[in-house]
């Protein structure tokens, strides 16, 4: 069993809202990843968690359905998987460490019950840009599904894609409602220059800014400029 305590700092939001890039800077900024892909998600956890969503009947791509947050089951702990994994990839004592996973919030309840002292950073974006970045993303592909559609009611794919938005934002709220220790981040912001948002942040979680942010997210913040898919 795992008995040493390390700081958990848990990323989501939506699909196609920034979490990636807000991932990024915490790494900079101190915040252990693990081995991690090119969007800052432990390869090693993304598959654990794939397992449990399997096991809990839920389609892993979570696009549709969504998990049934009250009627998730009690006995899924995922504390000592994701701690053992963490320290074999080299976490050390009490370092804080972050988990980056858009899905983290279809079962935030699970996640919070394995770690309650977790402190959750909700990636927020512009409904009209999360919708666009969707319809654009060869792997966000359920809303073009006419009977999802149905299922859902509505008649289009941009309108499938708002209501996925929609139930998303009941989760944050009922995050925000549940005592979770929780600060909300839009990125986009970052964009026009403006880092307050995530100096802020990265304060709260008791990490120390790195004044190299600006540079070394460039590449991501100038393709955002022409491209708003990719924040």
């Amino acid at each position: 069993m795992i008995t040493r305590i390390s700081s958990p700092i848990l990323v989501t939001g939506a699909e196609r809202s920034g979490s990636s890039i807000i991932a990024k800077i915490i790494n900079l900024c101190g915040g252990f990843t693990g081995k991690s892909n090119n969007m800052y998600e432990n390869t090693r956890i993304k598959k654990y968690i794939a397992n449990y969503y399997q096991y809990m009947g839920i389609d892993p791509s979570t696009q549709y359905p969504l998990p049934n947050r009250e009627h998730l089951p009690n006995n899924v702990n995922v504390r000592e998987l994701i701690l053992r994994t963490l320290y074999e990839e080299g976490l050390n004592g009490e370092a804080p460490w972050v988990y980056k996973s858009s899905k983290s919030c279809q079962i935030w309840p699970i996640l919070h019950k394995s770690f309650p002292e977790a402190q959750w950073i909700v990636v927020r974006r512009r409904t009209g840009d999360i919708v666009n970045s969707c319809i654009h993303t060869a792997y966000m592909y359920s809303y073009s599904n006419k009977m999802i559609q149905s299922i859902v009611g509505v008649d289009t794919e941009r309108e499938g894609w708002i209501w996925w938005v929609r139930e998303h934002e009941k989760m944050f709220q009922e995050m925000e409602q549940s005592n979770l220790k929780i600060k909300t981040i839009w990125p986009e912001r970052m964009v026009t220059g403006d880092y307050s948002q995530v100096k802020d942040m990265i304060e709260w979680l008791g990490l120390t800014w790195n004044e190299d942010i600006p540079k070394l997210i460039e590449p991501m913040l100038a393709n955002s400029k022409i491209n708003t898919e990719k924040i």
